[in-house]
Formats: C-alpha cells, sequence, structure tokens
C-alpha cells in the first residue's frame, strides 16, 4: 500500500461508507475487535482532516474504542460483503472474526486493518459524544433507537491514508 492525502480519494466517501461499507477497527495488533460500519462520514473540523462512526454501547468493538487512541477504517471497494456481513452480525465476545471470515490483520503502526483492505484511513480519537433523544430536531430520527441504545460518536483526526494499487 502506499500513502495518499485524503483529498487525493478518487471514490465518494459517502458511497465509500454507506455503500460500499467499511470495517472498524479498535485496538493494538496484539488486542483488537472490528466491527462493520455503514454510518459515518469524512470531513474538517477544527482545522483537522477527520471522520467521524458511531459505535452502540453494546457493541464490542466499543470497549476497544474507549481502550485505545487509534482506530482505523477499512475499505475493500465493495467487496468482501459477506465478511463484512458477519463482522456485523456476530460479537468478537464470541466468535474470532478473522478465522471465520479469513480476514488477515494486518498491522499499521499501533493500529490494525486487513490485508485485503484497499484504503485504509488511520485516526486518532480527538472526541466523543453519546447521542442523545432531547438533540433529535426530526423526530423520525427515535425510530433507529427503539431498544434505547443510542450511538455515541468518535472523531478522529485522520493522521493517514492508504491506498492499494
Amino acid at each position: 500500500m502506499r500513502e495518499i492525502s485524503v483529498k487525493d480519494l478518487q471514490t465518494s466517501p459517502v458511497k465509500m461508507i454507506a455503500d460500499d461499507w467499511a470495517l472498524l477497527t479498535a485496538g493494538i495488533p496484539s488486542d483488537f475487535n472490528t466491527m462493520t460500519v455503514s454510518w459515518g462520514g469524512v470531513g474538517e473540523l477544527w482545522g483537522r482532516d477527520v471522520v467521524f462512526v458511531f459505535v452502540r454501547p453494546q457493541r464490542y468493538t466499543r470497549e476497544f474504542m474507549e481502550k485505545y487512541d487509534r482506530f482505523t477504517l477499512s475499505f475493500f471497494d465493495g467487496g468482501c460483503k459477506a465478511e463484512m456481513g458477519l463482522c456485523g452480525r456476530k460479537s468478537g465476545r464470541d466468535t474470532d472474526k478473522c478465522a471465520e471470515t479469513g480476514l488477515v490483520p494486518v498491522p499499521f503502526g499501533d493500529a490494525v486493518s486487513f490485508e485485503s483492505a484497499k484504503t485504509v484511513l488511520v485516526c486518532k480519537k480527538l472526541a466523543k459524544w453519546d447521542l442523545t433523544p432531547d438533540g433529535f430536531l426530526d423526530s423520525s430520527i427515535a425510530a433507529n433507537y427503539a431498544a434505547g441504545d443510542y450511538h455515541r460518536m468518535y472523531v478522529g483526526a485522520i493522521e493517514h491514508v492508504y491506498r492499494a494499487d
């Protein structure tokens, strides 16, 4: 993989997250968990290129997001949907996701991505907020939270972007 500027991404970040999905991986090479995300974004905040991702309280990955400073977003150019589906359905508490999917973890400094990823964003946590219903200006948003399991939003500074040739 070669390092590129986030401004040189050739695909819309909305398509990358919403349509193609990503794996959010938090932790270090010896202690990490991954989950599928299809909500989030890429932009500029506080004078930095950032991502924002959302993690529900029951997700095992949230423990790793709280424990470690860095995380990655790994994109597969629309591929690996079956593998990402499993990573979204099953918990790392009960399942070795790498063994079940065949995804091969690869260290990116003190963060983790996967050998088959086409684009990797390595991010450092900057901030977090818990979503609450009193912040919803559109009442239809509440339908996403029938169980009351409101997401925590994490904002991460994009430190590195890698792209497979």
